[in-house]
């Protein structure tokens, strides 16, 4: 080996090396600090009736599959937002659906049928119909032998005007439910009607199309879409290396499946610094898998897959469960 190739070699290793310390020192927690908190709590629809996720996809109908019930509420309902908050929640979500009114229902599912004792597709039902209908109809956690609910929850689907009054100054996440570029023009017709300081505590997701349109409307709003966050987390396990946050995951709402967030440069501490400077919001999720499915952090052994001394998000389907499990360890 001639003297110039090895000299050339040597070099080329010194830079190696000095880039690999720039990007240890860059992207480890380490030397970052951050404010003792504990962690912002996000309850998915509220308090719900638990059911089997085994192989549920987006058009199961999981109250057929309910659990043998340990409370009272119904999800999405203004009892079972008190009750969250109640339970340690700080951020209540909420999905929605454009009546043929002109209002927005707060329910989860496409059609009525498997929670009601109605028929169709939600959104084309007025909401004085809605209101109507028994929201604890269909949901059996022996398959359909008994129904503990049916009766009890007829006039409790709300609209979104009842949660923001009843609310005021609750932080809220809305889930629009469609693909449709028109919903987001309707709901950002309602959140411009609202103060600016109030819209600063609510986040809305849902289609890339809805959302599109929102933000047009309304470039303020802390916004997430499904391609959002997908461009989000890939762009930046590409480059975060560098500390530079991708345009994708600024002024957003990141969610962070716990087996996905080992891969994201600077986890946890330098990660969430990261992303408040962007302006965004990070939650933690339970496993993903691959599918449309991912499961909140839910349980203690899921809940102790997150580092020690966590102060970022955490979206839960559980926060009857998960308020107590954190405030009894002190995380």
């Amino acid at each position: 080996m001639g003297i110039g190739k090895f000299r050339r070699l040597c070099w080329a290793g010194e830079v190696m090396g000095l880039l690999a310390v720039f990007i240890y020192i860059n992207n480890t927690s380490l030397f970052t600090t951050r404010p003792t908190a504990a962690p912002t709590l996000l309850a998915h629809r509220g308090i719900a009736q638990q059911f089997d996720p085994t192989g549920v996809d987006r058009d199961t109908c999981t109250a057929s599959r309910m659990l043998p019930p340990t409370h009272s509420y119904l999800e999405n309902t203004i009892a079972s937002m008190r009750a969250g908050f109640a339970a340690g929640a700080d951020i209540i979500e909420a999905d929605i659906h454009p009546t043929t009114d002109g209002q927005f229902a707060v329910f989860h599912d496409w059609t009525v049928d498997c929670r009601t004792e109605g028929k169709g597709v939600t959104r084309n039902h007025s909401m004085a119909k809605l209101k109507t209908l028994d929201i604890g109809y269909g949901y059996t956690a022996d398959g359909g032998r008994t129904f503990p609910f049916r009766g009890k929850g007829i006039g409790l689907m709300p609209t979104l005007g009842e949660v923001l009054t009843t609310f005021p100054d609750r932080p809220l996440l809305i889930n629009i439910k469609s693909n449709d570029p028109e919903e987001g023009r309707k709901l950002a017709a309602v959140l411009t009607a609202l103060p600016a300081d109030r819209r600063k505590t609510l986040m809305v997701y849902g289609g890339d199309r809805p959302i599109a349109a929102l933000r047009v409307a309304l470039p303020d709003m802390r916004t997430m879409s499904r391609s959002s966050l997908k461009t989000c987390l890939l762009r930046y396990i590409g480059t975060g290396w560098t500390g530079i946050v991708p345009q994708a995951c600024r002024d957003t709402l990141v969610l962070v499946p716990i087996n996905i967030a080992p891969w994201l440069w600077g986890w946890p501490d330098r990660f969430l610094n990261r992303m408040e400077a962007a302006g965004s919001r990070v939650f933690a999720l339970g496993p993903y898998s691959g599918g449309d499915f991912s499961t909140g952090l839910d349980t203690p052994e899921l809940l102790s897959r997150l580092p020690e001394n966590y102060s970022g998000g955490i979206w839960t389907n559980e926060i009857e469960t998960v308020g107590g499990e954190l405030r009894g360890d002190g995380r």
